[in-house]
């Protein structure tokens, strides 16, 4: 139980550090700010840089593909449109309950306007219980915790997938054979497929070769299929805490002759480089965007992209969708088509308003995914009854799971 008392004695200390910080941080927003405007002067210059040293440096970094100074307005969505999304959440194995098993839930949402077509909000659990789905990546020294986490990223795609090319009746049209067709088709209805957070799966990156595999090529299927039925795929990320924009700058302040990080910064803590940490790409744009406009886009040149092909590499940009300054990723494909480009960003735009603030598809995905506790309780009960009907006796939970239960104080 928390002792509310002695938290609040604690609170004050919480807010004179944050005060302090923010106060550190309009420093180093200024200096942020006038870097910028330096980079926009040196652009192809910095370019060159970090194409020619980016192996060799200790941070991430992006490589914008349009001028830096590029602002654009979003024009005004279609009044007919369709928007799809998935999220997932789960139930993680559990040694202490009445058996070893675990559940992944996708919630997926398919929202037609200006259609007089009803929408699907739903979500579709799938138990996984066998020694192959329990065990498999104990091989590779994979936790099935952290297992779950990765099974869970293929269903929300394959999913998605399955929304936009194989729905009954959809509001867009191609023939029987789709799989086979290489160049994507064009949707009779403008088209979205959303998801929650980023495209670039960096945490696949240190995964041993046959693992990641498992996970990135369904996904990659998965997104494949949406570009030959021409639905562009976003990932949507609120409250971005990206730096990569930011780490391009850091190529103005090296003070060195060639920013080669292991040779002239190997032994540091602290890079001569890093004036503005703290700072946030999204605290820098929204210096610079006014409602409505997006950035330039940006190639991202996270590692784990060199297993992506071509035409699924990531780029992203920065949009004012009103409230927030929202980071906007997508495959190469849609990023490179700027009519494409411009309907999905406007089509998200949309979707925020409808939402209050964020993508109401996306919001409304997640509550169809969320499993509470009311839910998990009633997973097992009817678990219980099963494995009592088919004869299993002495089922119960540890007597640790037992006791957290209850108190007896």
């Amino acid at each position: 139980m928390l002792d509310i008392n002695k938290v609040a004695k604690q609170l004050p200390g919480i807010g004179q550090h944050l005060v302090r910080e923010n106060a550190a941080n309009q420093q180093r927003l200024q200096l942020a700010h006038s870097s910028f405007q330096q980079a926009i002067k040196r652009q192809t210059e910095i370019t060159r840089i970090q194409q020619q040293w980016g192996n060799r440096l200790f941070f991430n970094t992006s490589i914008p593909v349009e001028p830096l100074d590029t602002r654009i307005d979003i024009a005004a969505p279609p009044a007919q449109q369709t928007v799809l999304a998935t999220d997932g959440s789960q139930i993680a194995p559990s040694h202490h309950e009445i058996a070893y098993c675990y559940l992944i839930n996708v919630g997926r949402v398919m929202i037609h306007y200006g259609q007089n077509l009803h929408p699907l909000l739903d979500s579709i659990p799938e138990v996984f219980y066998q020694q192959e789905d329990l065990y498999i990546s104990r091989q590779w020294g994979i936790s099935t915790e952290e297992w779950l986490g990765y099974r869970r990223a293929v269903s929300e795609a394959t999913v998605l997938a399955e929304l936009g090319c194989n729905w009954v009746n959809p509001p867009f049209g191609f023939d029987d054979n789709v799989n086979a067709v290489s160049t994507p088709t064009k949707p009779r209805v403008p088209t979205l497929a959303m998801v929650d957070g980023s495209l670039v799966y960096w945490f696949l990156e240190q995964l041993p070769a046959d693992a990641r595999e498992q996970i990135l090529n369904p996904i990659l299927a998965a997104w494949e299929e949406l570009r030959v039925a021409g639905i562009p795929i976003v990932g949507y990320l609120s409250a971005s805490r990206s730096i990569d924009n930011l780490n391009f700058l850091r190529l103005l302040n090296c003070p060195h002759e060639v920013p080669d990080c292991p040779l002239y910064c190997g032994g540091e803590t602290k890079f001569p480089c890093q004036q503005f940490e703290g700072v946030r790409d999204t605290t820098l744009w929204n210096t610079q965007l006014s409602p409505g406009q997006r950035s330039c886009w940006w190639k991202s040149t996270s590692r784990i992209l060199d297993y992506y092909d071509d035409t699924q590499k990531v780029y992203f940009c920065y949009l004012n969708v009103g409230t927030e300054i929202a980071r906007v990723e997508v495959p190469a494909w849609v990023a490179q088509d700027e009519e494409l480009a411009g309907m999905t960003l406007s089509l998200i735009i949309a979707q925020v308003n409808k939402g209050y603030g964020y993508p109401v598809a996306l919001a409304e995905a997640h509550n169809q995914a969320v499993v509470r506790g009311a839910d998990r309780s009633s997973f097992f009960a009817l678990l219980e009854r099963e494995l009592i009907k088919n004869g299993i006796k002495n089922i119960g939970t540890s007597y640790k799971e037992t006791r957290k239960r209850g108190s007896v104080a």
